[in-house]
């Protein structure tokens, strides 16, 4: 496959030098032929404006309704379609994000060597994991394992045969659009793999609480509408995360609480339960994933106090159903508005 046959999209919303960094990483390793199509959603950081500086195709999305980043993938999907209908393949990559070297001659491969294959992602690396404990598990999150997957995240290099097919994301969703799209994919006989190659270093910017609450608030918001959509079988996509969050973030503390009277106080033994599921979620990260004990330690804490906001998360999602309000995005970033380019 000739490089002149796959086009870059990638998709932002105030991501300052980010954006920046996003771009010189593309720039720096793509030939000049080679299409780049960013897509913003409402940046009031001037991101539209700096791409276009940087020799970029750059596209606005329509304010009037609602941004989403599946809407922002279609858009630069739908552009490359139109402008340059020789290509094969789209590498997709987030506005926080870098390419890394040598990443597309990897991907590049798999695909030509297997006609099936409609996805191949890599690893995404947090470019600073040490900045903070939030940062750390979002690097751990990435690391999924290698071999056929059941999704992939926002990175990725995707054939664009295959995407036509489905009709690209689903743009209303606010969340969970590529493994909604991936289950589309397998339906019609389609394969998605993670290959053993690190693609991507994301920039998650996470130094607060409140930063990976409010991710974990959405994570729940993707899972309650994941298994709206594909809860029944043979998928059964989400329904076993929907009624853990349900479970562990509130059935369990209300019981433990709510029987306090009744038990004299005893119910609150139901709370044992946490560390107790803390502990075996250690034990699968040291014995699956071979994290570091300090590591491991962390995500199993962490992924316990997620329940919470995860089924704050799912509330929400029914909460606008039955009010049929629109989705809104639930951003965890504060916009990142100094600028001075840097290398990727």
């Amino acid at each position: 496959m000739s490089m002149n046959q796959i086009g870059v999209v990638t998709i932002g919303r105030n991501e300052g030098d980010r954006l920046v960094n996003c771009l010189c990483s593309l720039k720096a390793q793509l030939p000049d032929e080679m299409p780049i199509v960013y897509v913003d959603s409402g940046s009031t950081d001037g991101s539209l404006a700096t791409a276009r500086e940087m020799g970029v195709a750059a596209i606005a999305l329509d304010p009037s309704r609602p941004f989403t980043m599946a809407r922002g993938r279609n858009a630069g999907f739908d552009y490359l379609a139109k402008h340059h209908p020789e290509l094969a393949y789209i590498q997709f990559i987030d506005g926080d994000c870098e390419l890394v070297e040598g990443w597309l001659e990897r991907a590049v491969a798999v695909l030509d060597e297997s006609p099936a294959i409609a996805i191949v992602c890599g690893r995404r690396r947090e470019k600073f994991p040490n900045a903070s404990p939030y940062n750390r598990l979002a690097d751990m999150e990435w690391n999924t394992p290698i071999g056929e997957a059941e999704g992939c995240g926002g990175d990725a290099l995707i054939r664009i045969e295959a995407l036509n097919r489905v009709d690209g994301y689903n743009g209303r969703l606010i969340c969970g659009e590529e493994p909604e799209m991936c289950i589309r994919m397998r339906r019609q006989g389609w394969e998605i793999w993670r290959i053993g190659a690190d693609m991507t270093r994301h920039d998650a910017a996470m130094t607060r609480f409140s930063q990976w609450w409010t991710r974990s608030v959405r994570s729940g918001w993707a899972v309650a509408e994941g298994a709206v959509m594909y809860g029944l079988p043979p998928e059964r996509y989400m329904i076993r995360k929907s009624w853990s969050g349900l479970w562990w973030g509130a059935v369990l503390p209300l019981l433990a609480l709510g029987l306090v009277l009744p038990t004299g106080g005893q119910s609150l033994l139901l709370l044992l339960a946490y560390p107790v599921l803390g502990w075996r979620i250690y034990q699968q990260r040291r014995r699956d994933r071979h994290d570091s004990p300090a590591h491991a330690r962390l995500y199993a804490i962490f992924c316990v106090l997620s329940k919470f906001p995860q089924v704050i998360g799912q509330g929400k999602y029914w909460l606008s159903r039955w009010r049929k309000q629109p989705s809104t995005l639930i951003e965890y970033k504060s916009p990142f508005v100094t600028r001075g380019a840097k290398s990727g």
